[in-house]
């Protein structure tokens, strides 16, 4: 009686089949596939099948397969069937393979192709669900959903990832005196800052208007602090010391040190902090003004022992 459907399985297989060249006095041989025993082929010399078995025609163990006597190059021919080796003849029907013919984690990367697996084959949890690392190893990869392509998932190395995110408090400089500076009475005077112990992008001048200029392409919110010192020794008679920030040339806000009228001859400070938000081009200066009676007013540098007696020094906020 004829078949509805497909015909039975044993017509989509063959056995395997593997044939020997003969080596003249040789008497072992090596199989293609490990067999357990000799059982497990069937052995054909000169058409003729061979009994398996110690004693007998031939032994085999592993992938190797050994005769009781040899055989001539030439005038013998021998083959083997692998009795427990399958080999598919006929491609099996579209759409019979099923979840449960395919064994666990069989499918691999090598059987996906590229670029074919989509935002709905991925489990969400997969990643948010997963225990949080407490540090990156130097060869860790590290997955981003790109939002510029389409939540894109893209990897990256530590170094690239360290590299790409936050800042550098730049530009930052740092400034003080190199020797006092003079200063008219009750006058307030720009505090000419002409040693730079650091300037990160060349934006302060030192050297003609002794100012921190925004550079281009930096516009951001900045710290700045300074401190300036009275020098004694010239200063019997100062009354007060006051230091201010200028921006484009106008008064920020004073800051006020010490009040030396009841302790003549003693050096005295005005130290100050600002925070602004600069565009390109915007500057910023530091002014001092002595109030004395008599004397010569200055503002000190510190020497080289203490050079930073009087400074000025700034650095950009990170966004």
């Amino acid at each position: 009686m004829g078949y509805l459907g497909n015909a039975p399985a044993r017509s989509f297989i063959s056995f395997e089949r593997q044939v020997f060249t003969i080596v003249n006095s040789q008497t072992a041989y090596t199989l293609s596939h490990s067999v357990t025993n000799e059982n497990d082929i069937r052995l054909v010399i000169n058409n003729i099948v061979q009994e398996p078995g110690s004693g007998k025609a031939y032994t085999a163990s592993g992938t190797t397969l050994t005769l009781s006597a040899a055989l001539v190059n030439g005038t013998d021919e021998m083959y083997c069937v692998f009795l427990g080796r399958a080999v598919g003849t006929v491609n099996a029907p579209a759409g019979s393979v099923t979840t449960s013919q395919i064994a666990a984690d069989a499918v691999n990367g090598d059987k996906i192709a590229d670029d074919s697996i989509s935002d709905e084959h991925l489990d969400p949890t997969a990643i948010t669900g997963q225990t949080a690392e407490t540090s990156i190893a130097d060869d860790d990869l590290i997955l981003l959903s790109d939002t510029s392509a389409s939540a894109a998932l893209k990897k990256m190395t530590r170094a690239n990832f360290v590299s790409g995110v936050g800042g550098a408090n730049t530009p930052s400089f740092h400034v003080n005196l190199s020797s006092a500076q003079t200063v008219s009475d009750n006058v307030e005077t720009k505090v000419e800052f002409d040693r730079e112990v650091f300037d990160t992008d060349n934006a302060f001048d030192s050297s003609t208007n002794y100012r921190f200029t925004v550079p281009s392409g930096k516009a951001g919110k900045y710290h700045f602090y300074f401190n300036i010192l009275t020098a004694a020794t010239v200063l019997s008679g100062a009354d007060q010391l006051t230091g201010s920030f200028f921006l484009n040339g106008s008064n920020r806000g004073l800051w006020y040190g010490a009040d030396a009228r009841s302790n003549p001859g003693t050096k005295f400070t005005s130290y100050g902090i600002i925070t602004l938000d600069l565009s390109v081009g915007d500057y910023v200066e530091v002014y001092g003004k002595v109030n004395y009676n008599s004397g010569t007013g200055s503002i000190g540098s510190g020497g080289t022992s203490r050079p930073d007696e009087s400074c000025f020094g700034g650095y950009k906020i990170i966004d």
